[in-house]
């Protein structure tokens, strides 16, 4: 294969991993209306609280299309939104234990909907979190939205 074709297909691949990452953040502050189109004149569909994370699925000049965890999609400004990666518990009841273990003992059980911090990537099925009152610990990614 000639160099040129090498570069070409190293381009193509890099670009290919870039534009299938998940980009996941939160919402900087409560309040935060989403819309149905990219403008302040549209339909206000609904408003999130502070630490609501969403997934980015395009952005638009000031403006970011969103997905939520129950698949709902709407615009918002992309201004109200943080680089802070939030995960929501979707499991009625998450332990969140002192280590990585089933066997390490559970510090708090995170329930249905509660915005935790991610703190490290995921390892081994496993995340490390913080929860609002600075609690540090593990909790498994199969409870978990926003990964």
């Amino acid at each position: 294969m000639k160099p040129t074709r090498i570069v070409f297909a190293a381009v193509l691949a890099l670009l290919a991993s870039t534009v299938f990452a998940l980009e996941f953040r939160s919402v900087k502050e409560t309040g935060v209306a989403l819309y149905e189109a990219p403008n302040l004149a549209a339909k206000k569909l609904f408003v999130v609280s502070r630490y609501y994370p969403v997934e980015v699925l395009v952005t638009q000049k000031d403006w970011a299309r969103v997905r939520d965890a129950t698949g709902g999609i709407a615009w918002i400004p992309a201004a109200a939104l943080s680089t802070r990666q939030m995960l929501l518990v979707t499991a009625e009841q998450l332990p969140v234990r002192a280590a990585p273990s089933e066997s390490a003992a559970v510090l708090y059980q995170a329930g249905k909907d509660l915005a935790l911090e991610l703190l490290e990537p995921p390892q081994s099925g496993w995340v490390k979190v913080r929860h609002r009152d600075n609690t540090v610990g593990y909790a498994r990614i199969a409870g978990l939205w926003g990964l």
